[in-house]
């Protein structure tokens, strides 16, 4: 991980378990000689102004491997209810405390440590600011879902969410925009229409093959678009996947 920086704590914390619905065990899934999930926490650990990673995942015990695959990976590891992911941020930034927190998912392989920095950097620009992320104005592939939650708010949120915002942990943040301060990171040209995220087979097979083409290393959103631009074929293997949507 990144050296301490000066001005406010920043940790990434990483939500994961085994039982996901559409592709189980996927963030435990060997991918070039690692796991998934190690490929996250590789990712965030190398993004500039990261000063811890933590794995915030269930108690359940068949989320004990997904806990040993974190430490095995050098992260921190929190345990909470497995139905509750804002409480398990909640734990994440009570054991570790910062003055903002990144939330990654489990489920992004191709993280890119560069545009997870770049929150960090924008937020200790301006620490006022609530949230932060890349998907407040969508212009990055799904799948390089970054979003940086200044803890305070993170708090409020573990005492006061309800329902799917229990969940998704931000999403009563960004839908109140008169309340919270947030601001987004965008790119050009956008490539919003790609989909790298691992939710299904055929999201699985794409990051095999981009992953064949790119190597074993942290990802590049850059190196990512340009290789989907140039093949449709590859970007054909999981076009027609719907992604779940909050609440559901």
């Amino acid at each position: 991980m990144s050296p301490m920086r000066a001005g406010p704590g920043v940790n990434a914390v990483i939500q994961a378990r085994a039982s996901s619905t559409r592709l189980p065990g996927k963030v435990l899934r060997p991918l070039a000689g690692r796991s998934v999930l190690g490929w996250v926490v590789r990712a965030a650990a190398a993004a500039p102004g990261v000063d811890e990673v933590v794995v915030a995942t269930s108690d359940a015990t068949d989320d004990d491997p997904v806990a040993a695959e974190a430490d095995r990976c050098g992260a921190r590891v929190v345990r909470g209810p497995l139905d509750d992911v804002v409480a398990r941020f909640g734990l994440a930034a009570s054991q570790y405390p910062a003055g903002a927190v990144v939330r990654l998912t489990a489920d992004c392989p191709l993280l890119d440590p560069v545009l997870i920095g770049r929150l960090a950097a924008v937020w200790r620009a301006e620490p006022s600011l609530d949230y932060v992320s890349t998907t407040l104005v969508r212009t990055l592939p799904r799948g390089f879902d970054a979003e940086l939650v200044r803890t305070e708010v993170l708090t409020e949120q573990v005492e006061t969410a309800s329902g799917p915002d229990r969940e998704h942990v931000t999403s009563a943040i960004y839908r109140q925009p008169d309340r919270y301060d947030c601001t987004g990171v965008v790119v050009s040209p956008p490539a919003d229409d790609l989909r790298v995220t691992l939710d299904t087979a055929e999201d699985w097979e794409l990051i095999s093959a981009l992953v064949g083409e790119l190597g074993d290393q942290p990802g590049d959103w850059r190196s990512v678009v340009a290789l989907l631009r140039a093949r449709p074929d590859l970007v054909a293997l999981n076009a027609h996947v719907e992604q779940k949507k909050v609440g559901r």
